[in-house]
């Protein structure tokens, strides 16, 4: 029960910290007069590390690591995680209110399916999920699915980025992703309670600077191609199902569960990730510009309203 107000409150800073970014990447495009939708190059991210907001933003990423962190102390990998939903929902809630738009159905029925699936994965998995001990054994098979996962995202990275499926792929491997960040992080607490600091503990650091840099990666370049709250939504659905199913297979929190609980477990994560889906299809281009211009620090309107006034001089001019 500690856990999870901490495990909130990072869910908030989270959501703050990625329209912070989200600012800083739009802002750095519009100013070198590229676009990172391929993939962001070593000059814009050091471009970024110049931008105020950007740099605000990763501060409070960092804070809200430390209260997941804190929040894992206290309550399982299992329940912590999926609480993050609740960045999907201040995130789209502020987004409309910055663009000036009304929230449409096909939307909110998107957030509402994710909240579901994920409020009862959290159910399901606080009435079976318990703390153990980690072993050797589990901390390489975590090492060696993190790395195989890192280098297949790595490889359809080469593939993907030109094509129109894009932005879903960096939502979604910066969610894998981070779900290992955070499968890392409690074991590395989980070790130092048990076993203090030793060659597994340091190699489960090394994982998790190596899938936070690559998860990272990906999540910056998809605010170029996308709105905050879809990156939000992958944070927040993929990103708890792959660290929950971590802990599932590999560490054993619900050792004690029965197969009905594991056939809930597959349903409930399935309506989170279709939640996703159908989020992206009921975002427009018109929705993506409009969070641009926002991210732009451009007025909403301004842009469509100078066009027409430049269309309607044109038309006088030919009279």
């Amino acid at each position: 029960m500690i856990g999870i107000p901490i495990a909130i409150i990072g869910a908030v800073l989270m959501s703050i910290s990625a329209m912070l970014q989200h600012r800083g990447v739009a802002k750095v495009e519009e100013g070198s007069g590229t676009h990172g939708s391929e993939g962001l190059g070593a000059q814009q991210f050091w471009k970024l590390l110049q931008r105020p907001s950007w740099l605000f933003g990763t501060l409070l990423i960092g804070v809200a690591i430390l209260c997941q962190l804190g929040a894992l102390h206290f309550a399982p990998l299992v329940v912590v995680q999926p609480l993050g939903v609740v960045s999907l929902i201040v995130t789209t809630l502020v987004t409309a209110r910055q663009t000036r738009r009304r929230l449409q159905r096909g939307k909110i029925i998107a957030v509402m399916t994710s909240v579901i699936g994920i409020a009862g994965f959290v159910s399901v998995a606080a009435t079976v999920a318990t703390d153990s001990r980690v072993t050797d054994r589990q901390v390489i098979t975590v090492m060696v699915v993190a790395l195989a996962v890192a280098l297949t995202t790595t490889v359809a990275f080469l593939f993907l980025r030109h094509t129109r499926a894009r932005n879903l792929f960096y939502i979604i491997a910066g969610g894998v992703l981070y779900g290992f960040v955070a499968t890392f992080a409690k074991v590395i607490l989980a070790r130092l309670q048990t076993d203090g600091i030793d060659v597994y503990t340091l190699l489960c650091a090394t994982g998790l600077l190596l899938t936070l840099l690559v998860g990272g990666y990906f999540v910056q370049t998809a605010y170029a191609t996308g709105t905050t709250e879809m990156v939000i939504a992958g944070l927040t659905v993929v990103d708890p199902i792959v660290a929950v199913t971590i802990g599932i297979v590999v560490l054993g929190e619900v050792a004690g569960a029965t197969v009905v609980t594991y056939v809930l477990f597959g349903i409930l994560g399935a309506i989170a990730v279709l939640g996703v889906f159908l989020l992206e299809l009921a975002q427009s281009e018109d929705e993506i510009h409009a969070a641009r211009r926002h991210a732009l620090g451009i007025a909403t309107g301004e842009i469509d309203t100078l066009a027409t006034d430049t269309a309607t001089g044109e038309d006088e001019a030919g009279r």
